[in-house]
């Protein structure tokens, strides 16, 4: 590798190491990938995907077959009996947004199921601060159970609350957003699935699944869950798609965040695909292989870290259900210098400098590295972090291995000539 990078001797050989031990968990995650492979392509050739589904539309969009089948495709895939999976979607947090407006009404109330959700859907759902627009200004009430103190979910606590009142949904975060706590597993989603549909078979239950597609073997939707959202710029998008998100589920519930996504008694029927098809159908095809490389990249970057003293949550060798992995660094110069030597592997925007910032929607400054072929895609090798205790920095991405494990050994060589590692 030091034919074309400068890294330390000692952490080249610390490289090497990693790579050996951690070839049957490799093993693993690429069998997973296969399994996942063969779901998607089955789905495609199932659908009878052709050329034709390629073709642009514009305008309304009105019977645009690649738009119809390409969802269909990835209903499919989910497990679902439909999807929306479009390039209008502006982000995962915009598609979360369509999917609570799309089912809960006026005087309604969700529940989250693990605890405080993730930093961009609060002003969304009006806690903590006024938000023109959210859910709040609309009469819909919120309420959350919060985690047990191991980060898992609170089961006999979520009990109670569904034996008090009706909830219309219950929402679950599989991912640990800016938080220590564990990702949930589908096993888990399952058991939270079951306990909600036990007691109140109406209520709705939503998963915010970013991160988590193509993960494991299952999704959400294969458990009971009634509706799965994300973003396409994360997994499903497998690194092609320009721009977007998903919703996918029971057809009733689909349809009804349709008439939110356009209007009521529009619905599905519209949306200008405008060339796009190509790419998203390309990104969806080559999803699960991208996040199997992320997977590694992940746990080849607890391995580095553990080895050299950080606390790292997943573990090495602990099993996965997304790709985010958190190193905590307990120091803001130990996490700019991370992110600013991520930063230096990344194919595009190498020589840019990372620097905190106020960004809209977080409470303090946040840092990203992220030198992406899309503008802010996480499932290419990224990281970011709020500057606050416990400075940890939350890793995701790598559209190949080799590529994203050379950006995370930058990463530590930035820490290393800083003087906040030492070999």
């Amino acid at each position: 590798m030091n034919a074309f990078f400068n890294i330390d001797k000692k952490l080249e050989a610390l490289d090497e190491k990693a790579n050996y031990e951690l070839k049957d968990i490799f093993s693993e995650i690429d069998a997973t990938t296969k399994h996942n492979q063969l779901k998607v392509l089955s789905a495609f050739i199932k659908n009878g995907v052709s050329e034709a589904h390629f073709n642009a539309s514009t305008g309304y969009g009105y019977g645009d077959r690649g738009r119809e089948t390409l969802e269909q495709v990835f209903a499919d895939c989910m497990q679902a009996e439909d999807s929306i999976f479009r390039h209008s979607f502006a982000s995962g947090t915009h598609a979360i947004t369509v999917a609570l407006f799309g089912i809960l009404r006026p005087n309604d109330t969700m529940l989250c199921l693990t605890g405080r959700p993730y930093d961009t859907l609060i002003g969304v759902l009006g806690i903590g601060h006024p938000s023109d627009g959210s859910l709040a200004d609309f009469g819909i009430n919120y309420d959350e159970v919060n985690l047990t103190n191991d980060g898992t979910p609170d089961f006999e606590s979520i009990q109670a609350k569904l034996l008090s009142k009706f909830y219309k949904v219950a929402y679950i975060q599989r991912s640990r957003g800016y938080t220590l706590r564990p990702s949930l597993s589908i096993n888990k989603i399952k058991k939270l699935v079951n306990l909600v549909k036990s007691i109140s078979p109406e209520t709705v239950v939503i998963v915010d699944n970013c991160y988590g597609e193509f993960v494991e073997r299952e999704e959400p939707t294969s458990v009971g869950a009634d509706l799965i959202v994300g973003s396409l710029i994360k997994n499903p998008g497998g690194g092609i798609a320009p721009t977007g998100g998903y919703i996918a589920g029971r057809k009733k519930y689909v349809q009804q965040c349709a008439n939110r996504l356009t209007a009521p008694g529009v619905g599905r029927e519209v949306g200008a695909t405008l060339g796009l098809n190509r790419e998203l159908f390309m990104g969806l095809f080559n999803a699960p292989h991208v996040t199997g490389e992320a997977l590694k990249t992940a746990v080849y970057t607890a391995y580095l870290f553990e080895h050299l003293g950080f606390e790292v949550t997943p573990r090495p060798f602990e099993s996965r259900t997304d790709i985010i992995q958190t190193v905590v660094l307990k120091d803001p110069g130990a996490l700019v210098a991370f992110c600013q030597g991520m930063q230096k592997g990344a194919p595009v925007d190498s020589f840019v400098v990372p620097e905190p910032w106020e960004m809209p929607g977080y409470d303090c400054p946040v840092i990203m590295a992220a030198g992406a072929f899309t503008l802010g895609a996480s499932i290419e090798l990224s990281a970011d972090a709020p500057l606050r205790e416990p400075y940890a920095a939350w890793m995701q991405g790598g559209l190949n291995f080799h590529s994203a494990s050379m950006g995370v050994l930058l990463a530590v060589q930035s820490m290393l000539e800083k003087g906040f590692i030492k070999l």
